[in-house]
């Protein structure tokens, strides 16, 4: 045997202890459902059904271990963040152009211009984000690579735990053969036996009829026996030779990736001064932008001032004039206030009469009722009338 061959255990252990060093296999496996079969077959040659047994018991967790990290070595849409931060600088270029293709900005686009800042930030900004999001996905890259890396020279030890697994089922299904043939022999024999029987003795008869009966249930065992040893044979032949062409498939993934990796690395490396050109090219081209604005503006709006000053100066300075040199109280108000006062004045003459008239008449009418009402007393005290009079 070549010295690169290994034993079934030297390839099981290998395989399993890259796992654990990568924190991947687990603490406890439970019994494989092929353990059961196996225990019928143990008879056959215990040490290799415990090697055969020990394998398959790691197939389904080093399976199970391998889908996982393979699914999850995806590097995902990230490249859609960098083609989203690249397309979002173009199109806010674009906008700049036709901004100024009218010759000014109005209201709305220097509203757009200043959300544009806040929601995608600045040019300088968005360009480091993208060579961030590179970074990042680079790095991922490498990590998975390198965990696809040992995965894969871990599965090539367990398959070579698993072509052992296979010669051991073969050469177990060997014995089982053997064992299948003698017994059918045996059986044969104790047949034939039965059937040339010319005695007598019912008993003698019984006695070759039963060792017929226990060589064929012994035949029946052993039928069942080499048909799971055939079995387990047969599908670890499949096993190990179906799982050749997936993880030659793997094998070229994992081979596309490095070589997309070292593309890439080599790319950004030669090319990181054009993202940096490229950066102070668009960031000087907006700020560029604003100032050209900024001076638009400033003298639009300088000249508009001159024009509205122009205007007002006029009316204003016309309005100072006349208000300094006019006159300052109105002579129609002052003649209103005058005949205010004469009005009064007449009013309060008629006014006065009147009421010194009515104050007269009232006093005459006050004398008279009190002079009427004493007449009356005086007229019923003559007459004894008065109260307190007679008694």
């Amino acid at each position: 045997m070549s010295d690169l061959v290994k034993t079934p255990m030297q390839y099981l252990d290998k395989a399993t202890n890259a796992l654990r060093d990568l924190g991947l296999a687990p603490a406890k496996t439970e019994d494989a459902p092929i353990n059961a079969l196996l225990e019928q077959i143990s008879e056959l040659d215990q040490d290799k059904i415990a090697v055969i047994a020990r394998t398959l018991g790691q197939a389904s967790v080093f399976n199970e271990v391998v889908r996982e990290q393979t699914a999850a070595m995806d590097i995902g849409s990230r490249y859609q963040d960098i083609a989203h931060g690249f397309n979002s600088i173009r199109d806010d270029a674009k906008k700049m152009v036709d901004q100024i293709s009218d010759g000014k900005i109005d209201v709305l686009e220097r509203v757009t211009n200043a959300w544009m800042k806040i929601s995608r930030g600045d040019i300088a900004d968005r360009f480091d984000k993208i060579k961030a999001t590179y970074l990042e996905v680079s790095r991922s890259t490498k990590d998975q690579i390198k965990r696809e890396a040992i995965i894969l020279e871990a599965y090539r030890d367990f398959r070579g735990a698993l072509k052992q697994a296979e010669i051991l089922a073969l050469e177990v299904l060997k014995t089982a053969e053997a064992r299948l043939a003698a017994s059918k022999a045996r059986l044969d024999a104790a047949a034939g036996a039965v059937s040339g029987f010319s005695g007598s003795d019912p008993a003698d008869r019984a006695r070759l009829e039963l060792v017929r009966d226990e060589e064929l249930r012994a035949m029946q065992n052993e039928d069942k026996r080499y048909q799971i040893a055939k079995d387990l044979s047969d599908n670890l032949t499949i096993s190990y030779n179906t799982s050749e062409v997936v993880m030659a498939r793997l094998m070229q993934t994992t081979n596309a990736k490095e070589r997309v990796y070292a593309q890439s690395v080599s790319f950004f490396s030669t090319n990181d001064s054009v993202l940096t050109a490229l950066k102070a090219s668009f960031t000087g081209m907006f700020g560029l932008h604003e100032s050209t604005q900024t001076l638009e503006v400033m003298k639009e709006g300088m000249s508009k001032s001159l024009e509205a000053l122009a205007d007002m100066g006029d009316k204003v300075q016309e309005a100072a004039v006349r208000a300094g040199y006019g006159p300052t109280i109105r002579a129609d108000s002052v003649k209103k206030l005058v005949d205010s006062v004469v009005n009064f004045q007449e009013k309060s003459i008629a006014i006065v009469d009147e009421m010194r008239k009515l104050s007269t008449q009232n006093s005459a009418e006050i004398r008279d009722a009190v002079e009427d009402g004493k007449r009356r007393i005086a007229k019923l005290i003559a007459e004894g009338k008065a109260l307190g009079v007679n008694g």
